[in-house]
C-alpha cells in the first residue's frame, strides 16, 4: 500500500504541473459522454484503452462484462448514467482472452462464478453450430466473447431504463466492441442500437470479427 500512495503522490504532482488547476476543474464537474460496461480484468481500464481522461467516461465493470436483469448494481449505474449524467453513448466492451468466457466453456467447477457466467454458457449452447465450425478453443472463446457483447448490447437496450429514455426522446445509443489484449485495438461489433433511429442491431450470428 505504501508504494501505491507514493505513486499516487508522484502522479498527482506531475499532473498538476502539466495542467495547473486540473484537479480543481475535475472536482467541480462530471459530464461524461460515455458510459462503459466492461470486464473487471485489470488489463482493460476503460479510460486508458479508449484514450480518455478521467471525467470523460462513466464506468461499471464486472466479470465478463455481463448485463444481468437481476443485477441491481449494474442497472442502478446504467440509470444514473442515462437519466442523471445524460450520457450519449452506452458501450458494452468485452476483450479477447476473457477468463470469464473461458470459465463458461470449460467443464470444471469455479464456485459462485459458475452462476455468474451462466448466461454465457447458455449463449454458447444456443450458438453451438457456429462455435463448432471454428478451428480451435482460442477461436471459439474469442467468437463467444463477441457474441456475448452483442447479446449484452441487446439486454441493455431492452431494459426499462433505455426504453423509457428513448420514449422521452433521449439522444443515446448502445454500442458493442471488443478489445484485443495482443494489439491494444478496439473492434466495433456493428451492433449499435439507437432507439430514436429504430435500429435493432444485427443478428447474433451475422457479426464478423474486425
Amino acid at each position: 500500500m505504501q508504494r501505491l500512495f507514493q505513486q499516487n503522490r508522484v502522479w498527482a504532482t506531475s499532473r498538476e504541473l502539466e495542467e495547473p488547476g486540473y484537479f480543481r476543474r475535475l472536482a467541480s464537474l462530471q459530464e461524461p459522454k460515455y458510459f462503459w460496461i466492461g470486464c473487471s480484468d485489470s488489463r482493460v481500464p476503460a479510460n486508458v484503452i479508449a484514450g480518455l481522461e478521467p471525467g470523460e467516461v462513466f464506468v461499471h465493470r464486472n466479470v465478463a462484462n455481463l448485463v444481468n436483469p437481476g443485477d441491481l448494481n449494474c442497472l442502478s449505474v446504467l440509470q444514473f448514467a442515462v437519466d442523471i449524467l445524460k450520457v450519449k453513448n452506452v458501450i458494452v466492451c468485452g476483450h479477447y482472452g476473457c477468463a470469464g468466457v473461458k470459465a463458461a466453456l470449460d467443464s470444471r467447477r469455479h464456485g459462485l462464478i459458475d452462476h455468474w457466467v451462466h448466461p454465457i454458457r447458455d449463449l454458447a449452447r444456443d450458438n453451438a453450430r457456429i462455435l463448432q465450425c471454428l478451428p480451435g478453443p482460442e477461436e471459439r472463446e474469442d467468437r463467444l466473447c463477441e457474441l456475448s457483447v452483442i447479446d449484452n448490447v441487446r439486454k441493455v437496450a431492452d431494459t426499462p431504463i433505455m426504453q423509457d429514455a428513448w420514449a422521452r426522446g433521449a439522444d443515446v445509443a448502445v454500442h458493442g466492441c471488443v478489445y484485443g489484449l495482443a494489439d491494444g485495438l478496439l473492434r466495433d461489433m456493428n451492433c449499435t442500437i439507437n432507439g430514436q433511429a429504430g435500429g435493432q442491431g444485427r443478428d447474433v450470428g451475422d457479426t464478423q470479427r474486425g
